[in-house]
């Protein structure tokens, strides 16, 4: 009889695939509320198309560009930082090995092992890959899955974009007279998506992030439209 299959992730391959999937939806919220009360705002001062395309598009490469840049800086600090970590631990692997061996091994008795069960694996594990070892259990640092900033900035480049890309679109695709309510029901409707998206990856409560992401979302096209129709009225 064959046994049974366990495909479940574990470790940090799980909780990696769901910081990305937990970025990627937080890049696309920021892209829809953004870019939608930027040509919201617009759309309370002019009906003109080519107005509303040009400042939209604009917000969309300045947003995205932005995100991937930030996203960009922020990762390659912290590759930088883990980098540094690990050539730390290898020059104390290669300098006090006597009292890494210890270190680990008093790292593992924390974890629960007895002191006799965590020094046999301490020592198996040194024996196997040392610095591996103090990486992921000392640092929680995965020396072959290192973070990468290109990588992270192309994901935040693409999400923003994503999620940019729906009011834009609804705000130019429709006849005039149709603009504006098309999409803040398009923009609402996505900010539901992403909110309960992100609870759900997160495992916290989906009603109420949804409330807070769609009012959050609400209130920054009601502010942008006010401001752009007085502006507009104004002759500004």
């Amino acid at each position: 009889m064959t046994e049974p299959t366990h495909g479940e992730a574990h470790g940090g391959t799980l909780g990696s695939r769901l910081n990305w999937l937990r970025a990627g939806v937080l890049g696309a919220n920021d892209g829809i509320v953004s870019t939608a009360g930027l040509v919201v705002g617009v759309a309370g001062a002019t009906d003109d198309r080519s107005a509303l395309l040009t400042a939209g598009l604009a917000g969309l490469l300045a947003g995205s560009m932005s995100m991937a840049a930030g996203e960009y800086v922020s990762v390659s600090t912290q590759r930088d930082s883990e980098q540094a970590a690990l050539a730390v631990e290898r020059r104390e692997l290669r300098e006090q090995p006597e009292a890494e061996l210890e270190e680990l091994t008093e790292l593992l008795e924390e974890r629960g092992l007895t002191r006799a069960v965590a020094m046999d694996a301490a020592v198996q594990l040194t024996e196997r890959d040392a610095l591996r070892a103090h990486a992921r259990v000392e640092l929680g640092i995965d020396p072959d899955d290192l973070t990468n900033p290109w990588q992270a900035a192309g994901a935040s480049f693409l999400a923003f974009t994503a999620g940019a890309l729906l009011p834009l679109l609804a705000m130019v695709l429709p006849p005039a007279t149709g603009r504006l309510p098309i999409t803040v029901a398009s923009v609402l409707a996505a900010l539901v998506l992403t909110g309960w998206s992100s609870a759900r990856l997160g495992a916290a409560e989906p009603v109420r992030a949804v409330l807070r992401n769609v009012a959050g979302g609400a209130l920054a096209m009601g502010v942008t439209y006010a401001a752009g129709s007085l502006l507009g009225a104004a002759g500004v």
